[in-house]
C-alpha cells in the first residue's frame, strides 16, 4: 500500500498599505487590532506618510508591538505611495490635509459671519470645505490604485467619510468602504440610560455617517427588544444628558447616532446640543502627550501601556481584512458604502452607513429595509447637500460650492454664504482642483 505525505496548507497572507500611517490616533487604534491577533501572520504591512518624523515614530512602534504581540507581520515603511501600492490587496487611509489649522478656519469663519453650528467637519460650511480640499488627494490615491492594484479594497478612515465614499463610488472603479466607530459611541450613550454594560447590548443601525438611526436595540444574550426599556428610563434620566439626540428620539421614535455635536452638524438647530467647535488646544496637548509616550515606549524607558496590547474599542478595519482574506463571512456592525439600494428609500447615488458582511467575495451591505418615512425625508435634505458638495469638489466649481452652501440647512444667510465661500475658498485654494 502506498502512503502519501499529507500536504500542509500554507497560511494565507496579504499586503496591507496604510496611507497616513503617521497619524498617532488612527495608527494606534489600527496597531491594537493588527498586533493582538495572529490572523494576519506572514502578511506585509507597508506604512506610508510624507512626514518623516511621524513615519519613523509609528514604524518603530509598529515593530515593537508586532514583536510583543507575536503577530508575525512584516513591517515596511516608505514615503513613496506608488511604490508601496504595488501588490497591495488592502489600502487603509487616514490622511488629513493641514488638519487642525484648516479645520479651525472651517469653524471660525462661518461663526464670524453669524452661522451657528457645531464642529465644522462633516456638515455645514466646514463639511463642504473638508470635501473640497480632501477629495482631490483621495482621487489621486484612487487613480494609483486603479493602475497599480485594481483589485485592492480601499478602507477609508478619514472624514468627511460620506463624501469620500460617495465621490469614489460615483466616479471611480475602486472598491471603497468607509469605517467609523460612531455606532459604538451611540451604544455608549444608550447604555448610560439603560444602566447596562456595552458588551450586553447589540445595536443595528442604518442611515448616514454620524446620522444613523438605530433600527434595533437588543439584549445580546436573549435577543430581547430593549427599546421599551430605553423609552421608559429615558423619561426620568438627567435632562442635560445628550439633549438634542433625545429630542429627535422622542420626535422620530428611533435613536439617532452618534452624538449631539456630530449629528448636530447636519441640522439648522444642531447648535442646541452644544454650540462649539473641536477642542483644538486639548487635541494638540493630547497629541504631544501621546507622541512623548510613544517615544518613551520605543526607547524602552516607558512600559507599554496595558491597553495598547488589547484590541481597540470600535475600529473594524482589521476585522474586515481578516474576513476577506480568510473567507470568514465576518459580521461588521457598521460601514459606509455606496448605497445602490442598501437603504431603498434613500437615493442610490449616496453614501450610507449600514451593517456589513466581509468574506472572500468582498464587502456586502446588509439591508435593514427602508427607514421610516419621516426619517428618510430628514436624511434626504442632507443627501442633497452631500451630493452637490461632491460635485463641487470633483469639478473644482466655486459656483456649485455656493449652491451647496445655499441648500445646506445650517446656512441661514445668503450674504454669509458668499462671504464664507470667498474666505474659505482662498484659504483652501492650494488644494482645490478638478478630480475628473
Amino acid at each position: 500500500m502506498a502512503f502519501t505525505t499529507p500536504k500542509t496548507t500554507k497560511p494565507k497572507t496579504t499586503k496591507i498599505v496604510f496611507l497616513g500611517a503617521g497619524s498617532a490616533a488612527f495608527g494606534l487604534s489600527m496597531y491594537r487590532d493588527l498586533f493582538t491577533t495572529r490572523e494576519l501572520a506572514g502578511s506585509t504591512l507597508t506604512l506610508v506618510d510624507t512626514n518623516p518624523a511621524a513615519l519613523d515614530r509609528m514604524t518603530a512602534l509598529a515593530r515593537l508591538l508586532n514583536a510583543k504581540g507575536d503577530a508575525g507581520l512584516i513591517i515596511e515603511q516608505t514615503s513613496d505611495r506608488r511604490a508601496a501600492l504595488h501588490g497591495a490587496e488592502f489600502v487603509v487611509n487616514s490622511v488629513a490635509i493641514d488638519r487642525n489649522r484648516l479645520w479651525k478656519l472651517d469653524f471660525e469663519v462661518p461663526k464670524r459671519h453669524g452661522i451657528r453650528h457645531t464642529l465644522g467637519e462633516n456638515g455645514g460650511p466646514g463639511g463642504l470645505f473638508f470635501t473640497l480640499r480632501t477629495l482631490p488627494l483621495i482621487f489621486d490615491f484612487a487613480r494609483d490604485i486603479e493602475e497599480l492594484c485594481p483589485d485592492a479594497q480601499f478602507i477609508n478612515l478619514s472624514n468627511p467619510e460620506s463624501r469620500v465614499v460617495l465621490g469614489l463610488g460615483k466616479y471611480t472603479k475602486v472598491k471603497t468602504l468607509g469605517l467609523c466607530h460612531g455606532i459604538f459611541l451611540a451604544r455608549w450613550f444608550i447604555c448610560q440610560i439603560l444602566g447596562m454594560a456595552e458588551r450586553d447590548v447589540e445595536v443595528w443601525g442604518a442611515g448616514l455617517n454620524h446620522f444613523q438611526w438605530l433600527v434595533h436595540i437588543r439584549d445580546k444574550a436573549s435577543g430581547r427588544d430593549l427599546y421599551p426599556l430605553l423609552r421608559e428610563r429615558e423619561k426620568t434620566h438627567d435632562p442635560a444628558f445628550t439633549p438634542l439626540t433625545r429630542r429627535l428620539f422622542n420626535s422620530f421614535g428611533l435613536w439617532p447616532t452618534c452624538s449631539d455635536d456630530h449629528m448636530g452638524e447636519y441640522l439648522p438647530y444642531g447648535w442646541e446640543g452644544g454650540e462649539h467647535g473641536f477642542d483644538f488646544a486639548e487635541d494638540e496637548r493630547g497629541r504631544g502627550i501621546l507622541n512623548a509616550l510613544m517615544d518613551g515606549v520605543t526607547a524602552g524607558t516607558t512600559p507599554v501601556p496595558d491597553d495598547w496590547t488589547q484590541p481597540s474599542w470600535g475600529e473594524r478595519a482589521v476585522q474586515v481584512i481578516a474576513g476577506v482574506l480568510h473567507n470568514q463571512k465576518r459580521f461588521i456592525e457598521s460601514g459606509i458604502v455606496y448605497n445602490q439600494g442598501a437603504i431603498p428609500n434613500l437615493p442610490p447615488d449616496l453614501a450610507v452607513e449600514v451593517p456589513l458582511l466581509a468574506d472572500a467575495a468582498g464587502v456586502h451591505p446588509v439591508s435593514l429595509g427602508p427607514l421610516p418615512d419621516p426619517i428618510a425625508k430628514l436624511l434626504h435634505v442632507q443627501a442633497s447637500v452631500q451630493q452637490l458638495s461632491v460635485e463641487a469638489a470633483v469639478h473644482a466649481s466655486k459656483e456649485l460650492a455656493l449652491q451647496a452652501l445655499l441648500i445646506d440647512p445650517v446656512v441661514t444667510s445668503t450674504d454669509a454664504a458668499v462671504k464664507i465661500l470667498d474666505e474659505l475658498w482662498e484659504a483652501n485654494r492650494p488644494y482645490i482642483r478638478p478630480c475628473v
